[in-house]
């Protein structure tokens, strides 16, 4: 409407002033409803032409769109683990700190697997302890075999030198059962010595080797026992949280509840036409009216433009997709934020929106090579750009009629 208003004041009002003043026919006698479109067609033909031209140019470089909301990040809380549930810290619509427990759930098989990995470091810190004690005793078995075999070695010495003296007064059987106990001794020893080298082997590195994979069970179940107390991951307010005691949480089926992050405001998020495909960049100056916020314009700007269209994505299946379930055509997402620190503050999360977008030529029209057709058009684009802002505080003026009147709500 406004823009055949306004095209209107350049084509049928000096039409019918050419009519009255030039012609002399006036409104009532020579110009009346019946004879309107013949006096003043030429000024209707021309005002509905410039009506048609304008729109499209307008909303073609000067984008507008009712799919936009305010949209903001929530958590779900969640366990890691299946398990019922056995106390219960907060309420719904409670603020919480990050890392403040929420829900813990029933933890007797995390307790017991604990304790037994606490119960298996203490064995094997025993067992280390007795290592040592046989490590002492292994010396004290190593100088007596030491002392046997020396005792042999003496004793079949003697019994050799004595019969090299005198080959009669020693057997040569003796000397044989002799060399077997020295032999024998000699083993000994050798056990002995091997037996402390097993023990020192076990304390040095057997032992520590199963002490640290005590330790790594024990802080396994120490983790897993953690688990069972679910706490917030951020700071913000619990919403939907009914959960009691004796509840059973599935993190595949049924969610705790949800957490809205103090942090949660991600901007506004507008669905554009396909067709401003080639008009939406990332830089481009924006404005919104919000339902959250009346009566109040919000300058924006368009930080991103999704490079894909989300109705022609398509993920494996086990059937064939059908175009014809494609077939409505969706909406270029693009995320807006605002241009000043601050204009969101009083605007509830999720609130629907009203938004226009607004191209930006003057680089091009700063270009020393720049043509005058091409000069004049682009002047042309920004100028109309006026008419989408006086648009869009119409609409900011009419949203709150519209909303609780026209519609009820």
């Amino acid at each position: 409407m406004l823009e055949f208003l306004i095209c209107s004041m350049l084509t049928i009002l000096p039409d019918f002033l050419f009519r009255r003043y030039v012609q002399g026919k006036r409104i009532g006698r020579e110009i009346n409803l019946y004879s309107m479109w013949f006096e003043l067609r030429w000024g209707i033909t021309a005002c509905v032409i410039l009506t048609v031209s304008l729109i499209t140019l307008i909303f073609y470089y000067h984008p507008s769109t009712k799919n936009v909301t305010a949209v903001f990040r929530t958590v779900t809380i969640l366990p890691e683990r299946n398990g019922r549930v056995a106390e219960v810290f907060v309420g719904t619509n409670e603020k919480v700190a990050a890392g403040a427990p929420l829900f813990r759930l029933d933890n007797k098989e995390q307790h017991a697997a604990l304790e037994a990995a606490r119960r298996r470091v203490a064995e094997i810190d025993a067992e280390t302890a007795v290592a040592k004690t046989e490590l002492a005793s292994a010396d004290g078995l190593i100088a007596q075999a030491e002392g046997a075999y020396q005792q042999a070695l003496d004793e079949l010495a003697t019994q050799v030198e004595l019969n090299r003296r005198n080959p009669n007064v020693v057997a040569k059987r003796e000397i044989e059962r002799r060399q077997v106990t020295v032999d024998a001794r000699k083993g000994a020893l050798d056990a002995a010595i091997s037996n402390k080298q097993t023990l020192e082997t076990k304390i040095s590195t057997l032992l520590p080797a199963q002490k640290a994979s005590a330790q790594a069970t024990l802080a396994q179940a120490q983790v897993e026992l953690d688990k069972t107390i679910i706490r917030a991951g951020t700071a913000g307010m619990v919403q939907q949280f009914a959960l009691r005691p004796g509840d059973i949480v599935n993190p595949a089926i049924r969610s705790a509840g949800i957490l809205v992050p103090d942090d949660r405001r991600i901007g506004l998020i507008a669905g554009f036409g396909q067709i401003e495909a080639q008009v939406m960049k990332p830089g481009m100056i924006a404005e919104a009216t919000c339902i959250g916020k009346p009566f109040t314009i919000i300058p924006m700007v368009v930080t991103e433009v999704q490079q894909v269209i989300a109705t022609g994505q398509i993920r494996p299946t086990d059937q064939l997709a059908d175009v014809q379930q494609m077939a409505r055509p969706g909406t270029l997402t693009t995320f807006l934020e605002p241009l000043f620190m601050g204009e969101f503050s009083d605007i509830p999360p999720g609130s629907s929106c009203i938004a226009n977008a607004y191209t930006r030529n003057h680089d091009q029209l700063q270009s020393p090579d720049i043509s005058t057709s091409r000069w004049l058009f682009l002047h042309m684009v920004d100028a109309v750009g006026l008419v989408h802002a006086m648009i869009l505080r119409l609409q900011a003026l009419l949203l709150p009629v519209q909303t609780l009147v026209l519609t009820g709500h």
